[in-house]
Order: structure tokens, then C-alpha cells, then sequence
């Protein structure tokens, strides 16, 4: 079954409102089955939400509409709809009765534009809106459904969650979808795509693959839809265990888990300890870890070891050492992992130092150039990173790189 989800209001294409409506129906629709075939975002005017609404049904079962069910005159879904599907509007007692109620409940009273918010048309069936004034609008026409809720985030999901979904399975047979997502981490998704072609090539035709990027990882995405729920689990699973044996230090969630919280799990269930010492990343990695719940019961805490006079004072960072290879070298970020796990007293210790732009950069130390230094109960590991030139992009980079060789030393 086709969906189309269009999302109305001039403040959504300003970019003034952020339109999160949009997204989160389409997670909801697709995990009951349907297939979203377009999300539009159209201006407050007449004619253009009456093609838009035309154009859906054309090609889509199923219409979706959020905005414009307000009280004011901006407001044009109730009156644009009513007349495309040939109805009058009609004040509805019951709907009269939820907004009466939710008016006075609130110490206000009834005004003219709460008792328009009544009105609704003969040709629909009007939803009701529990969490706000402007009820739901449920319209069929040739065995197609369009549904029009109102922009209220939390109105609407409720509305949805509540109503309109229920109802559309009572309408449609609608197939078992399924996303499994894994995780990785370690290679950029050119190589990996590379590195996964024939497992990818052996995938069956019920199982599509898809690559999502983000810095310093990647998802990968198995989809399957059919009728068979168990059979195609089974077949992703199958498919899954193979991807661990080709890659199997790269994978590091199929539960949707970000990479922090999965050292936090590790660590907290071997009951150990770590601590940071970051220049280039800014506290960046601090913030990842810090990010989840509980994470005092391993983290310890961080020296920001942005100056040299920071290294070497807090640190025990050799000076001679940062004048000969510089700060951005493998012998100063070894000794910051070490001084910052000795200063702590943590199992294991993080340590980045890096060029992390836009300027500041040499031929032999190009922007983008970041040592990471991993401090271990059996000694320090680290590696050279170069990345790219754009700073936000290269302290993620670092951060989720660092986090990276840490989990792979605690395992």
C-alpha cells in the first residue's frame, strides 16, 4: 500500500518551524507496512492543497495531511478538502462538546473561533482530538483514504497512534515489515561497500540493502516485506551472521544502540573504569560519554588538554618531546593517554590530538590529521587519522573514531 504524507504551512517552508511531523509518520506508516512514496511540504493556499491532494490520490492509497486545522483564517485544510470531496460543513455536537470542555477546563471561555473549530464536513468522518481543539477529518473516496490531523506535534501523534492507525488496518491487509539495522564502525562506506559487494550481490531479491552514512560511521539497513513474518526474520538473520564473520570488528550495534552507550554497557559489566584527555575533540568525547544515563559508574572523568602548557602540566607530557615531534604526534598523545589514566586512576584512558581546522595545517601535517592514543591495563595503542577539512565533521570523526578503538581494546 502507498502512502503520500503532506505537511501544510508556510512556517514549515521557511524553515522557520522544523517539520518533524513528516518524519515521524513516515517511521510509523512504514512499520505497519505501508510504502511511503512521497512527503511533500506545501504553502497555506487553496489551490495548491487542492492538487497536491488530487496529485497523492493519483498514485498513493493513502493521504496523510498535518497543519491547517486552526481556527484562523490561514487555516485552509477543513474548507479545501470539504470542497473536494462535495460536502457542506456541519457543526458537530460531539466535536462542539471536546472543545467546550478543553476551553473551559483551561479557564477560558468559548469564543466565535472555537465554535468554527466545530464545523466539519458532511462528507467525512471527523476524529477526536482528546489533546486540543481541532479535531481529525477521515475522508474515503474510489477505496482510498485521506486523512487530514492537526500540526500539533503531540496532537497529532496521539491521534494517529490512537485512531488512525487502528482504522487503516481494519481497512487494509497490510504486509509484515521488517528493518534490521547494524551498526559499524571503522570503515568509510566506500570501503565497505567494496569489502561487502559479493555478500551484497548473494542477498535475495526479498532483501533490500541500504548504506547511511554518518560521520565516522556507518548503518547498514535490511529491509524485507512480506506476509511471512518468522520467514523473514529468519532470512535477515541468516544474512546478518554472515556480514559478522566478514566484518566482525566493525560491528558494534544491531540494536539501534549508539556506540557510547555500548562501551558504557561493556565497561560497566566488566566493572571498569575510563577517563579522556582531549585536545583537538574539545570535550567532544566527554560529552558522547556523558551523554547516557549512569555513565558515572565508569566514567571518571576529563582533562581538556587544549595548550601545551596543559600536556606537560597536567599531563606529564615530555616538553622536549612536543618541541621535537609536535603536539600532533604519536609520542605526545601516548604520553597524554598514559597521564590522564595515571592522574584518574581508570583501567583505560582516550587521548586525541589533531589539526582539526580549517586552518593550522602543514604538507606534512595536513588539516584533518589527528592522532588517537588508547591507554590499556597491558600498555598504550594508537593510530594517525586524516580526515577531511571541515572542523565540526572532523572532531565527530576523531570522537567516534577514539570511542571506536576503545571499544575494540575492551573486548
Amino acid at each position: 500500500m502507498k502512502l503520500d504524507i503532506l505537511t501544510i504551512g508556510d512556517e514549515l517552508l521557511i524553515g522557520q518551524t522544523l517539520n518533524t511531523n513528516a518524519q515521524w509518520i513516515a517511521v510509523e506508516m512504514t512499520r505497519i507496512g505501508f510504502e511511503v512514496r512521497q512527503q511533500l511540504t506545501i504553502s497555506d493556499d487553496e489551490q495548491i492543497i487542492f492538487d497536491s491532494v488530487d496529485e497523492a490520490l493519483k498514485n498513493s492509497d493513502v493521504v496523510l495531511i498535518t497543519g491547517g486545522l486552526g481556527p484562523t483564517k490561514d487555516d485552509l485544510t477543513l474548507p479545501v478538502l470539504n470542497k473536494f470531496f462535495g460536502g457542506e460543513l456541519i457543526e458537530n455536537k460531539e466535536v462542539y462538546k471536546d472543545i467546550e470542555r478543553l476551553i473551559l477546563s483551561r479557564g477560558f471561555k468559548m469564543n466565535q473561533n472555537n465554535k468554527n473549530q466545530a464545523l466539519v464536513s458532511s462528507a467525512c468522518t471527523p476524529l477526536r482530538n482528546e489533546h486540543g481543539t481541532a479535531p481529525g477529518l477521515w475522508f474515503e473516496k474510489e477505496g482510498k483514504v485521506v486523512v487530514a490531523m492537526p500540526g500539533v506535534p503531540y496532537e497529532m501523534k496521539a491521534m494517529l497512534s490512537d485512531t488512525v492507525i487502528p482504522q487503516l488496518k481494519e481497512v487494509y491487509e497490510l504486509p509484515e515489515i521488517i528493518h534490521h539495522m547494524v551498526y559499524t564502525q571503522g570503515l568509510p562506506e566506500s570501503m565497505l561497500a567494496e569489502l561487502l559487494e559479493d555478500w551484497e550481490n548473494s542477498l535475495p531479491a526479498t532483501i533490500k540493502l541500504a548504506y547511511l552514512p554518518s560521520p565516522g560511521r556507518v548503518k547498514l539497513r535490511l529491509s524485507s516485506i512480506g506476509l511471512d513474518r518468522n520467514k523473514l526474520q529468519q532470512d535477515i538473520n541468516f544474512k546478518v551472521e554472515e556480514l559478522k564473520k566478514i566484518i566482525p570488528d566493525n560491528i558494534y550495534s544491531e540494536n539501534e544502540e549508539d556506540i557510547q552507550r555500548v562501551i558504557g554497557d561493556l565497561l560497566r559489566s566488566k566493572k571498569l573504569t575510563v577517563s579522556t584527555a582531549e585536545s583537538c575533540t574539545g570535550g567532544y568525547i566527554a560529552h558522547l560519554i556523558t551523554e547516557i544515563a549512569g555513565s558515572s559508574d565508569y566514567y571518571l572523568g576529563s582533562i581538556l588538554s587544549y595548550a601545551n602548557e596543559v600536556k606537560i602540566n597536567q599531563l606529564g607530557v615530555n616538553a622536549d618531546d612536543i618541541k621535537k615531534y609536535g603536539a600532533v604526534s604519536q609520542q605526545v598523545v601516548k604520553q597524554m593517554a598514559l597521564g590522564v589514566k595515571n592522574n584518574l586512576k581508570t583501567d583505560y584512558a582516550l587521548a586525541t590530538s589533531g589539526i582539526a581546522g580549517p586552518t593550522g595545517g602543514s604538507d606534512a601535517k595536513p588539516v584533518g590529521t589527528v592522532w588517537i592514543a588508547v591507554a590499556t591495563p597491558n600498555g598504550v595503542i594508537s593510530e594517525k587519522f586524516v580526515f577531511g577539512k571541515q572542523r565540526d565533521i572532523n572532531i565527530q570523526r576523531a570522537s567516534i573514531a577514539a570511542l571506536g578503538m576503545l571499544r575494540r581494546e575492551i573486548k
